[in-house]
This record gives structure tokens, C-alpha cells and sequence, in this order.
């Protein structure tokens, strides 16, 4: 059994605000998965409803996830998402069942 942590982060952008919200996801990938305790980072959208987007991240720990909200490109995103987002984004975190 992995003690990995998945998490799903959900996203309604603003009407109009779609692109620049696939943007500011897409700019976290790179960082993102450079991160030591980053295992995947995924920005997918909703063919059907444009303005949901969810990221599946997979960190190493509780540890990993913590320090990425601590760093720049985070607290960058952050701030940006306060701007066009709909309503308050989500994260649900994630981890194996227990056999």
C-alpha cells in the first residue's frame, strides 16, 4: 500500500476568466512537478462546462503538499485565483484504502 496523497483541486472560473484559468493552471505544471515530493500534477477541464477545471495532484506526503502551498508560484496562483474564480476553489485529498 502507498502512503502517497492524491488531491483533487476543483475550479468555476469567472464567465470570460476560462483562458486565463487554463493558463494559470497550465504555468503551475512545471514548477509544480519539479518540487521534490511531487509525484504527478494535472490539469484537466470539463469539455462539456468549460469554466470547471480540476487539477490531479499526487504528492509523496502531507509533508510535500504543505511546503508547495508555501512557495512562490503557489502563492502566486493564489492570489490570481482570488481574481477569477467563481466561487472559492476546493481540495479534496485523497488516499488509499486500507485493505
Amino acid at each position: 500500500m502507498s502512503n502517497t496523497l492524491t488531491i483533487v483541486a476543483s475550479f468555476v472560473a469567472k464567465p470570460g476568466q476560462e483562458a486565463r484559468l487554463r493558463d494559470e493552471l497550465n504555468m503551475m505544471i512545471a514548477p509544480s512537478v519539479d518540487e521534490d515530493g511531487c509525484l504527478g500534477y494535472q490539469p484537466l477541464t470539463d469539455p462539456n462546462r468549460p469554466e470547471r477545471m480540476v487539477i490531479l495532484e499526487e504528492w509523496a506526503s502531507s509533508e510535500a503538499l504543505n511546503y508547495h502551498f508555501t512557495l512562490p508560484h503557489f502563492q502566486h496562483v493564489a492570489k490570481v485565483l482570488d481574481e477569477i474564480l467563481a466561487e472559492p476553489f476546493t481540495l479534496r485529498k485523497l488516499t488509499d484504502i486500507p485493505n
